[in-house]
């Protein structure tokens, strides 16, 4: 136990150590072409969204809404090496504000959605607006219950195979643990169909029986749905080897076994976040193993408490327990481990275990996983003092307990494995911090200036776009912008912001922030040739 603890820590330094790239799982939209809220001078030919992972097309799901609500893409969008492309239709690109609008599935096979606008020329008084899309509560419901189907198929499926191969007594009859083996791959299969089915509502946002034969077929055909039917081939073979399976009779069926196990096993990541996560290898390889070390401890105790504490001797218990306790505390070092490279790669800081949803779900499964461990000792300890044999029935109802409880931590799972992570919260917020600019009107005797600054963060790329009016609010012509930035608490001197005419009221330029703060921004229209006013506003910049 000493070396495999060794392992697990090597494995555990090896996850710390690991240079960190940007965060995914949940993908995130990054980037746009035209940038989200910006004015631009002419309407583009198309619109690039690009995500922070790769994401799969929804049909029909993705669309440009024009300043009249007409719908102007053609078709539905391209994926490319720069990203998501929705083509435009070139007779029908007018002046004002612009809606995009997309739903994709994302890398671990989550639908996501959003939608954002930009202009063309000058925002429109009333810009289009579109229903926000969401998966219908009834289809996140069913997925979690499906999940949690899965994970409890798996716990029953794996542990009593490791006892029929290793300490089953020859004398016992091996119907009970066979049939609760291929009980837990029943589980799967329908887990695996039925998660097969949701997978058509939740791209479309339809209800849970709203599920048309396309939509089907798009799933079957997407690497979800290819990794889904391997799964389903494999669970047949391994329902037809388990029957061979008994205690000493060879190495090939339980080798054969294994092989298929294993590949059954990383069916789970590779269609949920591990796949999408940076170092996808080792979530995907811990990911593996903790599913492993969970099915072989669980499925041991059910096992345990259902056949062998019932039926076994006396003398065969004071065999089995000690080597079973053993393997127990091998599965429970790689349970820990593996769980805790997976929080620390997908939580990203340590304010996200406290801030984000997916930090406080692993805190709470943490805390019954502790429960959990906390009976395992005192059950070990039972075995370890020969009592547990003398007496199968006090460990029985410590066994008990411990199902008990971890019926809650897989239910804890199954919610986990839908919600997005903590760094994909912390991508969140940045993409939209870089979204929000900054926007404001200013006013003077002369004229109302009305102006954005986007993206206001540090740095020379903040693009500057005003609009003068009357104080009527007619368009105003005007003839020089002078615009500078400052900030004199820094003893930062003005730094010239060149802006230029672009159609009579409209300037277009560029500002630079130097370094993060609040900076004086100056605006100095000379709208005739002796009228001119300054207007002047704090800028946040972060």
């Amino acid at each position: 136990m000493r070396k495999s603890a060794l392992l697990a820590v090597c494995f555990l330094l090896a996850a710390l150590c690991w240079p960190a790239p940007p965060a995914y799982a949940h993908a995130v939209l990054s980037a746009a072409v035209p940038q989200q809220g910006s004015v631009v001078k002419a309407a583009p030919e198309r619109v690039v969204l690009k995500f922070s992972e790769n994401v799969r097309i929804v049909p029909g799901r993705s669309q440009v809404i024009g300043p009249d609500g007409k719908r102007i893409n053609e078709g539905d969008p391209e994926i490319t090496p720069e990203g998501l492309v929705i083509k435009l239709r070139p007779a029908e690109r007018p002046l004002g504000t612009y809606l995009v609008s997309y739903r994709i599935i994302s890398a671990d096979s989550h639908p996501v959605s959003g939608a954002y606008t930009y202009s063309v020329g000058a925002p429109s008084e009333n810009a289009p607006t579109a229903p926000v899309e969401r998966v219908d509560p009834a289809v996140v419901t069913a997925t979690a219950v499906t999940k949690w189907i899965g994970y409890a198929g798996l716990s029953v499926a794996l542990g009593p195979v490791l006892i029929l191969a290793l300490w089953w007594p020859r004398r016992l009859s091996r119907r009970g643990p066979v049939r609760l083996a291929r009980g837990g791959l029943a589980l799967i299969a329908v887990a695996t169909l039925a998660g097969l089915w949701l997978q058509a509502p939740a791209s479309s946002g339809a209800g849970p029986l709203d599920v048309s034969m396309s939509e089907l077929g798009q799933v079957l055909n997407s690497d979800f749905g290819i990794t889904l039917a391997v799964r389903l081939a494999l669970l047949a073979i391994a329902a037809a080897l388990v029957g061979r399976l008994r205690r000493g009779g060879g190495w090939r069926p339980a080798a054969l076994l294994a092989v298929l196990t294993l590949a059954i096993l990383v069916t789970w990541p590779l269609t949920g976040h591990p796949a999408a996560g940076p170092q996808a290898w080792l979530l995907i390889v811990a990911d593996t193993a903790h599913l492993a070390a969970m099915s072989v401890w669980l499925g041991g105790l059910v096992a345990l408490a259902v056949f062998l504490l019932r039926r076994a001797e006396t003398r065969e218990l004071r065999l089995i327990l000690p080597a079973w306790s053993k393997w127990a505390a091998f599965a429970v070092y790689w349970l820990v481990a593996a769980g805790a490279i997976q929080a620390l790669i997908q939580l990203g800081t340590l304010d996200a275990l406290f801030s984000s949803t997916y930090g406080r779900l692993i805190l709470a499964k943490t805390g019954l996983l502790a429960i959990v461990l906390a009976v395992a000792f005192v059950s070990r300890r039972l075995v370890q003092r020969g009592i547990a044999a003398a007496t199968p029935a006090r460990l029985r109802r410590a066994v008990g307990l411990e199902l008990g409880i971890t019926v809650l931590v897989l239910a804890a799972s199954a919610v986990l494995v839908q919600t997005t992570t903590g760094r994909t919260v912390d991508v969140e917020a940045v993409a939209a911090e870089r979204s929000r600019g900054f926007v404001e009107t200013l006013n003077s005797p002369l004229y109302a200036v009305q102006f954005e600054i986007f993206p206001a963060t540090v740095g020379e790329y903040n693009t500057i776009h005003a609009f003068a009016y009357t104080p009527e609010g007619k368009p105003l012509k005007v003839l020089e912008w002078k615009v500078s930035a400052s900030m004199p608490a820094q003893g930062i001197e003005a730094i010239a912001a060149p802006v230029a005419t672009v159609i009579d009221n409209q300037g277009l330029g560029s500002v630079t922030f130097p370094i993060a703060g609040d900076w004086q921004l100056s605006m100095t229209l000379r709208v005739s040739e002796i009228d001119q006013a300054t207007v002047t506003t704090t800028v946040p910049v972060r």
